[in-house]
């Protein structure tokens, strides 16, 4: 099984507002793809996330406690093993994943772009930092422009295995809040400029996963327990047969499920279940 995927992350989009994502919702009613509710770790921080995410393992094995505790994971993460199976490997996402997964620290005139054929990891690279970030300034690129990128990496270097990860919508709900005109208005858009360009991966062979890191609650805040700051959805575009949809996923079931999808070996770390078939 050589399966290539695509995995993007939209950060901080707690599950009722998914269903605001209407070409997303659309492909689910027509069977093009599947959805299921998935609940994130703890801490629901992003940092702690991302290298689960990547990982398969919670926060307190992997030790990545919070936004300003970030180094080089020392552990088998969906990059390293990929790349152990031959696949190549592609990143369009924050600085901190280049970090956990690559080297650190991050230098930005080093690492905002590369492209290493012999990496262990991350073989073509793109990456930002939002230095300056506050309520005020988002300090976000444009995620027509992420997607794009992302494009050109499956476009010009086959990779087999690649993620995106924007913090638009989590920004704008750390401003707003969830539950308002300007959220409303920032995913449609997201949800308008995404659509064209999953038709393009789908055409172009790849599966896809569009998710999130973690949720957002009515004060706009994340890291504790709760649904609102946990849950969130999960689309699966691709052909593998998967677990009930009304099934709660757990976020460590994404790394070997992608691993699985790619014909990479699990490694033993990673102790959840894989969501979807082997083919």
């Amino acid at each position: 099984m050589q399966n290539k995927l695509l995995l993007i992350i939209l950060d901080g989009v707690p599950l009722n507002n998914w269903t605001l994502f209407g070409n997303l919702e659309g492909w689910v009613d027509s069977g093009e793809a599947r959805k299921w509710t998935m609940r994130s770790v703890l801490p629901s921080t992003s940092a702690s996330c991302y290298a689960s995410i990547h990982t398969g393992v919670a926060p307190a094995i992997h030790g990545v406690t919070g936004n300003d505790n970030v180094f080089r994971v020392d552990m088998p993460d969906v990059f390293s093993e990929a790349r152990k199976a031959g696949r190549t490997t592609g990143a369009v996402t924050h600085s901190f994943w280049s970090e956990f997964f690559n080297r650190s620290p991050f230098d930005p005139v080093r690492d905002l772009e590369y492209d290493e054929a012999e990496s262990a990891t991350i073989n073509h690279g793109r990456f930002h930092t939002m230095t300056g970030y506050n309520l005020i300034n988002q300090t976000t690129p444009s995620d027509a422009d992420l997607f794009a990128t992302l494009t050109m990496l499956t476009e010009r270097y086959g990779i087999d295995y690649g993620i995106l990860h924007t913090c638009t919508l989590d920004s704008m709900g750390h401003r707003f809040r969830h539950d308002c005109q300007e959220m409303d208005q920032a995913i449609f858009h997201m949800d308008e400029k995404l659509a064209p360009y999953i038709s393009r991966w789908r055409k172009a062979g790849y599966e896809v996963m569009v998710t999130a890191d973690h949720g957002q609650n009515e004060r706009g805040h994340h890291g504790g327990r709760g649904a609102s700051q946990q849950d969130f959805a999960i689309y699966y575009f691709g052909e593998a047969k998967g677990a009930p949809t009304d099934t709660l996923l757990d976020q460590r079931q994404l790394a070997p499920t992608i691993l699985q999808r790619l014909g990479a070996q699990v490694p033993e770390t990673m102790r959840a279940q894989s969501f979807l078939s082997a083919d």
